[in-house]
Formats: C-alpha cells, structure tokens, sequence
C-alpha cells in the first residue's frame, strides 16, 4: 500500500530512511508544478511518495519497479485493445435477426447517418486514443533504448495530452446503459470483444497509475548531471526544476511562466460550453420508430422514462448528462471569480475543485458513448429505428468545450496571491 509524506503532516516518528528531508540547508530543490511552491528532497523508499505540502499535488514517488514493466504493459494492452477494434462486444436479436457492435461501428454509424463531428469525436475517444496511449509508452521505450531525442520526447509529450483522454471506462460504462434500454426491444448477449474491452482497460489505469514522466526524463538525462545554477522554474514536459531560462536544459521546451492567456481562454471555452448546454438540454437528443410510431427525449425525458424500472441507470445519466457538465461551468466559473478577485481564500480547496472538475469532465461522453452503441446495433429501416436528435451535437461541443476550458486553467494562478496561513516560498519538513 502506498503511503505518502506531506509537508504539514507530523513527521516526527517517520523514519529518515524515506521521510523528505526538506530543510533550509543545500538539498535538491523541485518546484511544485501545480503552485510554484520550491521544495527541498531526499531519496524514498518504495511505496512512500511525496506530496506537495501546500496543494497535496505528488511531486514524486519513491523508488518505483522497473520501467520495463510498463513496456511490457503496453505491449499487453495493445495486444487486447487491437482485437476489441473488430470483435463484437455485445450481440442483440431483434426480428430474428442478430445484429453485433465493435468499438469502431458505433462511429461509422454516425458516419453514414450524416453525423460527421460527433462520429470523429467517438472514433477519437472510443479507438484513436487508447492506440495512442499505449503506443506512446512503447515509442518511450524505443527511443530511450536508441537514444532518439525526438521519438523519445513527443513519445512522452502524446502520453501526457493523451492521458486525460482515456474514455474506455466510460465507454464499459455506456455498454451497460446501452444494453439495458435495449432489453425493452430485443435479447442482448455479451461476446468476447468485450473481455478484450475490459481487459484493456484493467491495463491501462495499471499503466497510467505507474507511468512517472518524471522517472523517463531522469532515465534519459539525470538532473543530477546537469548544470543546474538554481531552482526558480518547472518544465511542464520533463518535470526538471532549474533556473529561469528560455528553454529548459534537459528536453529543450520552452520555460513558461504560466500558460498565455489562460484565464481569457478558460472564459472563453466555459462561456461556449453555457451557450450549447441549452440547446443540448432542450432538444430531443435521441428519436426512436417503433411499429411506426416515432418517440423522442431530451436528455431530462430520457431520464425519466429511466425511472420506470430502471433507476440506477436513470441516476447514472443524470449525474453525467446533466449534473456534471453544469458541475464543471460552475465550478471552473467559481475558481475564475476567485483568479481574477486576486482573492487567497480557500486555496487549497479551490486546488482540489479544479483536479476534481478536470477528472470528472470525461464521464459527461456517457450519453454520447450510449447513443453510438444503440445506432449501431439497432438496423436501419426496420420496425425499430434509432437516429441521434440535434442535442447530441450540442452537447458533444459541452464536452470538448468543458474538458479544454480545464485543460486551459493553469492551476498555478490560483496560488499567485500568498496565502494569509501559508506565505511561505520553500517548505520545511521538521
């Protein structure tokens, strides 16, 4: 079980085999990505990790397993995930007739009805991203053995954009939603694409919960080995805390202080996200021909015929389809007021807000997920018909638009103006 030291924690009776070291002498110093707080290190042992004393964000761990376990773990969730793309995962029978889904159908589905943003979007999430993902960690691997600077680099910089991303969850998720408003029409079974499924995904968080970008670029340059003169900036890409400069020393990316223009883009995406969240909650988002008799929902409707008989997944879409992306305009919008106010109150509440917003924003594709599963499962021009409903656009652009408002916040503005309890520059464990 992995513990972790924390710089307001009672140290005391930690052992000095793994407890951070952080004292006014000369010790390595990192600076806190998240909040620009300098922090001074020592060696862990493995299992222990250190914490961020002011914002909790990890800044490392202790001696982590070998990196070619990760190597191996993309490998076998290639070797899983690439099957998935054209095995079936769910059957139905409907008319005496089987008609069966892979992961790539439900968006050439959205194709051929005319839907050509909302099919890339799912073709994205559902099939580009997890290859991504795991050919990332490969492309790491490869360039770190042949010491090729460029695979190596981008390898990591596609990882850690792609990271934020991974949706299979969700789509495992949108499976079972699917299937159980199909059982009103039709005999659903389950096939092997979805062990495949599954099992891609049970690799994955193992690989994204051990993958530290940080231990690659050590690997590659040790920081220890370069000329560092002092410890005033962070690399966002290579994690390497050096002095002020234009281009970092280790991986040659630009030294940004913060983000350019963060707050105007963050508005900007957050006040296009309010504008699509009426349409995409007042339209009909699916329309259904049953026996020739046409039935559309809004999301809300869609949630309430849910209530009959199957409340759990009436819950489970309300909370993503409705709840969360009006809980991510909120809560982006409420840090923003405070950013702009050059307020330093609740600070390391409003931290934990954003890393909550920015790891709830996927779940709001739920709905998206479900309604590429039913168009291709259900036939074209039979007794029953599924087609998307104008809302599904409108509420495709709230995601993108939700999910890149908090990529663009740099949580490090929310700590510019010094805490009245905690103004302190460098930490210190005791």
């Amino acid at each position: 079980m992995n513990s972790k030291v924390r710089g307001e924690d009672n140290l005391s009776n930690l052992s000095s085999d793994y407890a951070p070291n952080i004292t006014q002498q000369a010790q390595p110093s990192i600076i806190c990505p998240c909040c620009d707080m300098k922090v001074v290190t020592r060696d862990l042992r493995l299992g222990i990790n250190a914490h961020c004393p002011r914002c909790d964000t990890l800044l490392y761990r202790g001696k982590d397993f070998l990196l070619n376990t990760n190597l191996m773990l993309a490998f076998s969730g290639l070797l899983f995930f690439i099957p998935a793309l054209f095995i079936p995962f769910i059957t139905i029978r409907l008319i005496n007739v089987n008609f069966s889904s892979t992961l790539v159908s439900g968006a050439f589905a959205l194709f051929n009805e005319g839907f050509y943003a909302l099919g890339i979007l799912i073709f994205l999430c559902s099939s580009v991203i997890p290859m991504l993902l795991f050919a990332s960690v490969i492309g790491a691997h490869w360039g770190l053995k042949h010491k090729d600077f460029t695979v190596f680099k981008y390898s990591l910089v596609t990882y850690q954009k792609v990271k934020h991303w991974w949706m299979i969850d969700v789509f495992l998720l949108s499976i079972a939603v699917a299937a159980f408003k199909l059982l009103e029409y039709s005999t659903v079974t389950p096939q092997i694409g979805l062990i495949c499924i599954t099992l891609s995904q049970i690799i994955a968080i193992t690989l994204i919960v051990r993958m530290s970008v940080r231990r690659y670029w050590e690997a590659w340059s040790p920081s220890n080995e370069l000329n560092i003169t002092a410890v005033e900036s962070h690399c966002q890409h290579c994690h390497l805390s050096q002095a002020k400069s234009d281009n970092c020393l280790r991986c040659h990316s630009p030294l940004i202080y913060r983000k350019p223009r963060s707050t105007q883009k963050t508005w900007a995406f957050l006040i296009a996200a309010t504008v699509f969240l009426i349409p995409s909650n007042f339209l009909e988002i699916s329309i259904i021909f049953s026996n020739g008799i046409r039935y559309q929902d809004t999301i809300f409707s869609g949630v309430v015929s849910l209530t009959k008989g199957h409340t759990p997944i009436a819950i489970v879409i309300f909370v993503a389809s409705i709840l969360v992306p009006v809980a991510k305009v909120v809560g982006l919008a409420y840090i923003l007021i405070y950013i702009q106010l050059n307020s330093s109150l609740d600070q390391y509440k409003r931290m934990k807000l954003y890393l909550f917003v920015k790891w709830i924003g996927k779940w709001s594709i739920l709905d998206l997920f479900v309604i590429a599963t039913t168009i291709a499962l259900v036939d074209r021009d039979q007794i029953l018909d599924f087609s998307p409903g104008p809302a599904a656009i409108a509420f495709a652009a709230v995601v993108v638009l939700t999910m890149c408002a908090a990529e663009s916040l740099d949580p490090r503005l929310i700590w510019d103006i010094p805490s009245k309890t905690n103004n302190k520059n460098e930490s210190s464990y005791e």
